[in-house]
């Protein structure tokens, strides 16, 4: 399968935080513990191994076997999961919402991205176990960012009111769903095979996050992946002495916000905002936050409150009421994972960068940060299109108008570029900025209004006749957007708009392995696939 790169910055679409991570840039490296390269993992498998205790990795699998329990396990995931007791076993985890039928197409870059790290750690440290996991956000609340899928254009969307932790809500209503999208779908082998799996997960399993993993499992059950459902009592009994430092001492929030300064300070925008509390109150049709008044703890938007050891109690009692913010959910993360690595997108490690300190205070590892494999992903008739119309893979990431603009200006049989007129035009105006000091500094202004007035009317006549040619080379150019079009749904990213679903509909059970094989996590450089 032909494959070739783009550097991140090169596509413009990731913020100059990222690409100042990926260049390793000075004024970054007291936000992250290690970059990110092969030979820094032998460093972070012995910081995590010096402080993870065996008694978690007992409890960890134990709730993974029986989370497991009724479900079609692979041979390799069940091996993975009793490797988790081992010491020398260490996790490399990525996380994602509950997004109805996995949502953008950067779930499966995601997970790929986990698995062939994990593959390629075990390559070079063979005398250790890495075990890919998926992080299933399912205490998140916001329905609204996961109620729908894109389809061919067209939005895919399960209505229904909605409150409390997601993973929690009942699948009622999505067979409604199902119609809609199985008329969508169309006919043939492929069409026939997702609605299957949409089936078996939404119609034959009673809440979101029983659906989302069985969707998971059945496609990268057979490279091993493990599926972590951490809303759980056991997992989260772990966590109390974290929670309960929270509630009683509060120090998260001080400890973010000195670090939001020193972003600032660099020109970086801050992603998330802590809290006085950063977790969350979790009951049936309930998440809300826990807030301190008087003395008083109340969880917000309810008639529950407690005392100060009436709060503690109920830590002890049931621990698995406590959910993390996402200030916090990482530390739960690396808290309860033997982990290494998290492997997530621009917008994740820009607030992971937030939480370095918080973790020191902890005293819990800070794990590597790996940003996601990202990758564009072309038809053979496409990528032929392409070559035929001289689209370079730079030219493709363009924004809509600076592409048609480039192109007009490459295939039009007139010079449209006004740029070195321009520049000869200012050298003139220079040496008569000039001779009017030399004789009468009261012209400099007449002088500079002229030469204001002659560039704006060079660049109007630029505008005038690239619109023109515009118009004279409709159909190029209206083929040329057509294909950007088909690559750049709503002029986003391929991966951020697009569902699975679509190329599963024309690649099939090609899709995961040919992904598998081209995407190298450690590469640092955007990839572009045809199929």
């Amino acid at each position: 399968m032909p494959s070739s790169c783009i550097s991140f910055k090169d596509t413009g679409y990731f913020s100059k935080l990222i690409c100042d991570y990926l260049a390793e840039a000075e004024t970054l490296k007291s936000f992250y513990n290690r970059f990110p390269k092969l030979e820094n993992f032998k460093a972070q498998i012995e910081e995590k191994n010096a402080s993870f205790k065996q008694e978690t990795r007992t409890i960890l699998a134990q709730v993974l076997k029986t989370q497991y329990k009724n479900f079609d396990t692979s041979e390799a995931t069940l091996t993975n999961i009793d490797a988790l007791n081992d010491s020398k076993t260490f996790t490399v985890t990525t996380g994602h919402q509950l997004n109805l039928f996995t949502g953008p197409l950067y779930f499966l870059h995601k997970i790929v991205s986990t698995i062939n790290l994990a593959n390629q750690l075990k390559s070079e440290y063979p005398k250790h176990n890495f075990v890919p996991i998926y992080w299933m956000a399912s205490e998140d609340h916001d329905f609204e960012e996961i109620n729908y899928f894109n389809f061919k254009g067209k939005k895919v969307k399960w209505h229904r009111e909605a409150s409390g932790a997601v993973g929690e809500l009942t699948t009622k209503g999505l067979d409604t769903v199902l119609e809609i999208f199985s008329k969508e779908l169309g006919i043939g082998k492929n069409a026939d095979a997702l609605r299957e799996l949409f089936k078996k997960a939404y119609l034959e399993h009673s809440n979101l996050a029983d659906a989302t993993k069985y969707i998971a499992n059945a496609l990268f059950k057979v490279y091993g992946l493990v599926i972590v459902e951490a809303n759980n009592k056991d997992l989260k009994r772990l966590f109390i002495p974290h929670i309960k430092r929270e509630l009683i001492d509060r120090v998260s929030e001080q400890n973010v916000l000195e670090t939001n300064k020193k972003i600032e300070a660099l020109d970086f925008g801050i992603q998330v905002n802590p809290r006085e509390i950063n977790l969350f109150y979790i009951t049936e049709g309930v998440r809300e936050r826990i807030v301190l008044e008087n003395e008083i703890y109340k969880v917000f938007n309810t008639n529950i409150s407690w005392s100060k050891s009436e709060l503690l109690k109920e830590v002890d009692d049931f621990p698995e009421r406590f959910s993390p913010n996402v200030i916090l959910r990482p530390l739960y993360q690396e808290v309860i994972l033997p982990n290494l690595c998290y492997i997530g997108g621009g917008g994740e490690m820009a607030y992971w960068f937030q939480l370095k300190s918080n973790f020191e205070f902890n005293n819990v590892v800070f794990p590597m940060l790996l940003l996601r494999n990202s990758v564009l992903i072309k038809t053979k008739q496409q990528a032929n299109k392409l070559k035929k119309l001289n689209i370079s893979n730079k030219d493709v990431f363009l924004k809509r108008e600076s592409f048609i603009n480039k192109k007009v200006r490459e295939i039009s049989n007139i010079d449209i570029d006004f740029s070195e007129q321009i520049k000869h035009l200012e050298i003139q105006f220079k040496e008569l900025h000039d001779l009017a000091k030399q004789t009468d500094e009261s012209f400099l202004g007449a002088v500079l209004a002229q030469e204001k007035k002659q560039i704006n009317g060079l660049q109007n006549l630029e505008k005038r006749l690239l619109t023109a040619q515009k118009r004279k080379l409709k159909d190029q150019v209206a083929r040329m957007t057509q294909l950007q079009n088909e690559l750049f749904p709503n002029g986003s990213l391929q991966e951020r708009n697009t569902n699975f679903s679509e190329l599963y509909l024309e690649f099939g059970e090609e899709l995961i392995p040919n992904l598998i094989e081209n995407l190298e996590p450690l590469k640092g450089e955007f990839t572009l696939l045809t199929f």
